[in-house]
């Protein structure tokens, strides 16, 4: 992955391109160049005003959730439904509930996909509740091996299981509260949430 090498300063090449400016301009109908699935993941979510954080080890992990904490003065109650997460952020000293009024909601998620810079939820993560009725606050928990192209490729893994198809299948692509407001076929109109990504390098 080339995670690590785009977070330390390196501007990608796909980036600088956009910018006007390649010396040699691209013929209207010529392709688009390959840009690597977690590049093209980095650009979209973050101009989505997604918060990208990424870890290289657990240690990683809980110093950025503990900043994430201190950021925002979360020292309460946080809304959760896994048991794992639950587990692995015990020590911060946070009550978990399913209270949606939460200061925040700590999940995983299915799939991040790369061509909208987004995030896919299913029944396994949120069960049958629908986003716009969770906290605005999320922070989101996921492994690099989780990224995706596009939902079409997420669509064909989930049924690619055949057994225990999830149901609820929604994605979040707004980040940022004055986000323009555009309907998504898999969630029915987006939600935008205020959201930290917390991603950890596994592969």
């Amino acid at each position: 992955m080339r995670l690590f090498e785009n977070l330390f300063g390196k501007k990608s090449k796909a980036k600088e391109e956009r910018k006007a400016g390649a010396a040699e301009e691209r013929g209207k109908f010529m392709p688009k160049p390959d840009i690597p699935i977690d590049e093209k993941f980095i650009i979209n979510f973050t101009e989505n005003g997604g918060k990208f954080l990424y870890c290289s080890d657990r240690r990683e992990v809980e110093n950025n959730f503990y900043n994430i904490l201190r950021e925002n003065n979360w020292k309460d109650e946080v809304c959760c439904f896994d048991e794992k997460l639950e587990n692995s952020f015990g020590g911060f000293n946070l009550e978990f509930t399913t209270n949606p009024d939460a200061d925040f909601c700590l999940l995983p998620c299915e799939f991040l996909i790369a061509d909208s810079g987004s995030l896919l939820m299913t029944s396994n993560q949120i069960g049958e509740r629908k986003l716009a009725d969770l906290p605005y606050n999320f922070v989101v928990f996921a492994y690099t091996s989780q990224l995706i192209d596009t939902p079409d490729d997420g669509l064909r893994i989930i049924n690619y299981r055949k057994q225990n198809l999830p149901t609820n299948i929604s994605s979040i692509k707004n980040f940022k509260e004055d986000a323009n407001q555009e309907g998504h076929f898999m969630s029915y109109g987006s939600v935008s949430k205020n959201l930290y990504l917390l991603l950890l390098e596994d592969l």
